[in-house]
């Protein structure tokens, strides 16, 4: 089977296993390239009122515990703790991906949202399914979707790489040019004219010693003498 046949064969059902996790691709790396730009996927970052860091630990948590929408009671419930030194604040983003913005210097909160770009995250590389599905789905996607990419870009040059090949061949097959072929044509009646000058010169030379004989034959019958 010929390369160029076999790589459209591995185009067609490569896509084809790929479709599904593609498109989870697509669709959650759209929605995270506007995440800072959309509050809905991430919510804007507050300043606060002092680049300096003066709260404590156990304040952050009382401060946590004072939101009831981020259920927080204990530092179980805390995913982890974002300090901005340049913005003068803190994030505090729960286990039930709730954000709360607090002030670094007075530990007052600025802002409680739903932050929803962490789970676009694990769902654009599929640990939002599980472990198994990122390594054994998604990764494979991905090596194949680079495949796909590598052999696309093939089919496109193959037939401008073909097209120039033939252009190439036709060029050095091909025939005389008319300027080229008049001489030989002049020669080729140049030789039949002599060959029939000599053949009508062979004819003429052979009637003379014909004629020739002839005369030769009746002028000894002349000088037979008569019985």
């Amino acid at each position: 089977m010929k390369f160029a046949k076999l790589n459209r064969i591995f185009h067609r059902w490569g896509s084809v296993l790929i479709a599904l996790p593609l498109v989870v691709v697509i669709a959650t790396g759209i929605l995270l390239m506007l995440k800072k730009q959309s509050a809905w996927i991430q919510p804007p970052t507050i300043g606060g009122t002092t680049k300096e860091l003066k709260v404590s630990f156990e304040e952050i948590l009382a401060s946590a515990k004072s939101v009831p929408e981020a259920g927080i009671e204990s530092w179980d419930d805390i995913d982890r703790l974002d300090v901005r030194p340049a913005k003068g604040m803190i994030k505090i983003r729960g286990i039930n991906r709730w954000e709360i913005q607090l002030d670094a210097a007075t530990a007052e909160v600025l802002q409680v949202a739903y932050r929803r770009s962490d789970l676009i995250e694990s769902i654009h590389d599929g640990s939002f399914f599980h472990d198994k599905i990122k390594l054994y789905v998604f990764l494979p996607s991905g090596i194949l979707l680079f495949l796909l990419w590598i052999t696309g870009l093939y089919l496109f040059a193959q037939p401008h790489l073909t097209r120039r090949k033939r252009r190439r061949l036709a060029k050095t097959s091909s025939p005389a040019s008319p300027m080229t072929s008049v001489p030989n044509n002049k020669n080729a009646a140049n030789s039949f004219y002599s060959a029939k000058v000599s053949t009508n010169e062979i004819d003429h030379e052979e009637e003379e010693e014909n004629s020739l004989r002839d005369q030769g034959e009746g002028d000894e019958a002349t000088k037979k003498p008569r019985r």
